[in-house]
């Protein structure tokens, strides 16, 4: 039975539990549950603080995992990214009082406070810079005002709590962060191969999300012409009507370009245009 890990709380808890229902599989009803069974789908679920899933999926205790990029890479665990989920976007940045420090490379000899120790003095080792970093476990942003440190390094999403404290943002991105389905970096064939239904199924649903379908009836003549619009993923589906001369016409398209299409496709004579979602796929 496949073993995944769930995050059971914060921003990544509830996207997550709704992707895998979307990809088909049964989800917890309580919020209080800790682990539970999808005896249909062969797939026992465990749901964990996000910060520990990675390193649950590293030591080899669970197959797969979904947690945040930024989360993954601060644990050094022994587990790889599989997929990019689409949810859950962040950007990791330095942040100080303002025109106290506008460079990373001033960080150095200062202290820097961050939740994410080991995130961060990779990054600093890497760019050769040589300063205190330690942890403190959420609200950061106060550690500067207190005198505990001369910076941070934290998630930014507006800003808004920064400049609250008289702080901004300053240097390049550390990371850009998102929800990802780990798994762990050296797992035999037989493990591959029973992730292999779950990373499809979530695959599939990403296609879903980004993409509609789209159906018309359209004059032989113009058929090319529509098919050049709405070329599908890999061809349309023609399928002739009883009205001669006229044909049926299925495509996916990007649900972004859905309405230009629409118009392009009316202009040259396609009528009875209709916009349907689409709930799961395989490509």
């Amino acid at each position: 039975m496949l073993r995944v890990a769930v995050p059971n709380k914060g921003a990544l808890s509830e996207p997550a539990s709704i992707m895998l229902a979307e990809a088909g599989y049964r989800q917890r009803r309580v919020h209080h549950e800790l682990a539970m069974v999808d005896d249909q789908n062969q797939v026992e679920f465990f749901f964990l603080r996000p910060r520990d899933i990675a390193t649950y999926v590293g030591s080899g205790d669970l197959d797969l995992g979904i947690t945040g990029r930024d989360l993954l890479l601060d644990s050094d665990a022994a587990a790889d990214e599989l997929l990019e989920l689409g949810f859950a976007a962040s950007k990791f940045r330095f942040a100080a009082p303002r025109d106290a420090i506008s460079s990373v490379a001033e960080l150095a000899g200062r202290r820097v406070a961050t939740a994410y120790p080991g995130l961060v003095q990779r990054y600093l080792t890497e760019h050769g810079i040589a300063c205190t970093v330690f942890a403190l476990d959420g609200a950061v942003e106060t550690s500067v005002p207190l005198g505990v440190a001369d910076a941070i390094a934290d998630v930014v999403e507006t800003g808004a709590t920064l400049r609250q404290q008289g702080l901004e943002v300053f240097g390049d991105v550390i990371l850009e962060s998102q929800a990802v389905l780990i798994g762990r970096r050296q797992s035999s064939m037989d493990a591959q191969t029973r992730c292999a239904p779950m990373l499809q199924r979530l695959s599939g649903v990403l296609v879903a999300r980004q993409y509609l379908m789209v159906s018309y009836d359209v004059p032989n003549e113009q058929l090319e012409e529509a098919c050049a619009l709405a070329p599908g993923i890999e061809a349309p589906t023609v399928s002739p009507l009883h009205r001669k001369g006229w044909v049926a016409v299925q495509s996916m398209v990007l649900s972004e370009q859905v309405h230009l299409i629409m118009d392009g496709l009316y202009t040259l004579g396609a009528r009875a245009i209709l916009v349907t979602d689409i709930r799961a796929c395989r490509l």
